[in-house]
């Protein structure tokens, strides 16, 4: 059975939704008030919290407040558990599609 990580799958689940990648790729320019961040989305303010909401429980962002203004910057080492996770996948892949290689190769010089 593969372990769980609840991490992991936080960290999926934010990803997961395209309003809340756009909205990372915007903090990805740099920090920005959650007004900027919330009105290309066309989404209601308390709609967009509920998005930053998921992204800051990720880890994926952090928010600071500054009288009225909360402004959100997001944390690129978090996509780090992710990526570790791809790169295993990718390397567990790459062994069975060289293996399978291997076998039909064999195959294919047995019916020479």
């Amino acid at each position: 059975m593969a372990k769980h990580d609840p991490d992991l799958s936080l960290l999926f689940h934010a990803l997961s939704d395209p309003t809340r990648r756009a909205i990372l790729t915007r903090l990805a320019d740099g920090p920005a008030p959650v007004t900027a961040l919330a009105d290309p989305t066309g989404l209601r303010l308390p709609t967009v919290m509920r998005h930053l909401s998921v992204l800051e429980e990720a880890g994926l962002i952090a928010t600071t407040k500054d009288g009225r203004v909360r402004t959100c910057a997001i944390v690129p080492e978090a996509l780090a558990p992710a990526r570790t996770w791809l790169d295993d996948q990718r390397a567990i892949w790459e062994a069975r599609l060289n293996r399978l290689d291997a076998y039909v190769m064999t195959l294919m010089k047995d019916t020479e």
